[in-house]
């Protein structure tokens, strides 16, 4: 016999059929809002620093705040795409020093730099991005082939990079690179350094990258739950491959830009850096448990930091100090996300 549908079988139509959706809307409501939460600090910032000198916003002083942020800037691009993954890459400070510090080595004359002179000054910069390929590679066979923890992984290869850093430059300074070293530090396009250009344009391609394709779907897929990300088709080593290896090579690009601006490639080029690196992303809203977090937010994070430590050098409060301020940032950064978002970024 037919089963007969009463009106309490029939589909709801009420407040609660239209819960969802707006559940939905209001959190990508809520995304958007934390998402420009650090818009404000960056203005009262920026006002609190001419307050304090008149020369804050000068072009020059701006141009110069943009120029030495844009090479850390790249480290914090590359630990957000691996951090919204649900993985951690702590190795990509010693990657920003031993990828340029290889290059020099190998392409510096004997005698007038510290370096073998084997190879020609115009190979420098693939040099550079290939060693960071490597060890994005060697990271990610140990993390994603292996299963091992990426924590400790990363950990270790920070030790080693930085122990094979010192080693090939005797605890020494490379200097007199090469002009296809020197250019992205030093080059300037439309009156602007070519360094913030490149930072700008790879941190816009970050946006569309993590918001708008399936990769960055895939990367907040696998940082939430790698397993409902497999279940739903996603092939999750491929994307973490991709993520580890990229990270990698934006950190060895930042660190030539850095070599370039500098002129040289110190033997502890980077050391210290991740610090602030986290710094950043924890304050641009990024989770340090995976799948949340945006591009934009971490842009915003490390712009903060460099106006903090401008305005505090222009105040002529000691350098010494600017450290504890990134630790304090972070402390306070996981009070407010207790605050507003119910949990912290832990």
């Amino acid at each position: 016999m037919p089963e007969i549908m009463t009106t309490s079988d029939a589909p709801a139509k009420g407040p609660s059929a239209v819960a969802g959706p707006r559940r939905i809307a209001g959190k990508v409501a809520l995304a958007r809002l934390r998402d420009l939460a650090l818009v404000p600090a960056v203005i009262i910032i920026a006002i609190v620093g001419q307050v304090i000198n008149p020369v804050f916003l000068k072009p020059d002083n701006l141009i110069n705040i943009g120029q030495t942020m844009s090479e850390m800037a790249l480290l914090v691009l590359a630990q957000t795409i691996v951090l919204v993954a649900g993985k951690m890459d702590l190795s990509l400070e010693s990657t920003f020093g031993l990828a340029p510090g290889v290059a020099a080595w190998l392409t510096v004359a004997v005698g007038a730099g510290h370096g073998l002179g084997l190879i020609p000054g115009g190979w420098a910069v693939p040099i550079t991005l290939a060693v960071g390929a490597l060890i994005g590679i060697a990271n990610a066979a140990l993390i994603v082939r292996f299963g091992l923890h990426g924590f400790i992984v990363t950990l270790g290869m920070l030790i080693v990079l930085r122990g094979l850093l010192t080693g090939i430059s005797g605890g020494q300074t490379f200097f007199n690179l090469p002009e296809s070293m020197m250019y992205l530090g030093t080059a300037v396009w439309f009156g602007i350094p070519a360094s913030i250009w490149i930072c700008l344009a790879l941190f816009a391609a970050g946006i569309v990258l993590l918001g708008y394709t399936s990769f960055g779907r895939s990367l907040y897929a696998i940082g939430g739950n790698v397993d409902a990300a497999k279940a739903a088709g996603i092939r999750t080593d491929r994307v973490l491959w991709t993520a580890l290896v990229g990270a990698s090579v934006l950190a060895a690009l930042g660190g030539l830009m850095l070599s370039g601006r500098l002129a040289s490639v110190a033997a502890s080029q980077g050391n210290g850096a991740i610090f602030t690196v986290f710094a950043a992303a924890v304050i641009g809203g990024v989770s340090l448990n995976g799948g949340k977090g945006t591009m934009f937010g971490a842009f915003t994070g490390i712009l903060l930091l460099f106006m903090i430590q401008n305005v505090l050098t222009l105040a002529g409060v000691p350098a010494q100090w600017i450290g504890a301020l990134n630790g304090a940032i972070i402390l306070i950064a996981l009070v407010v996300s207790r605050i507003t978002g119910g949990k912290a970024q832990e």
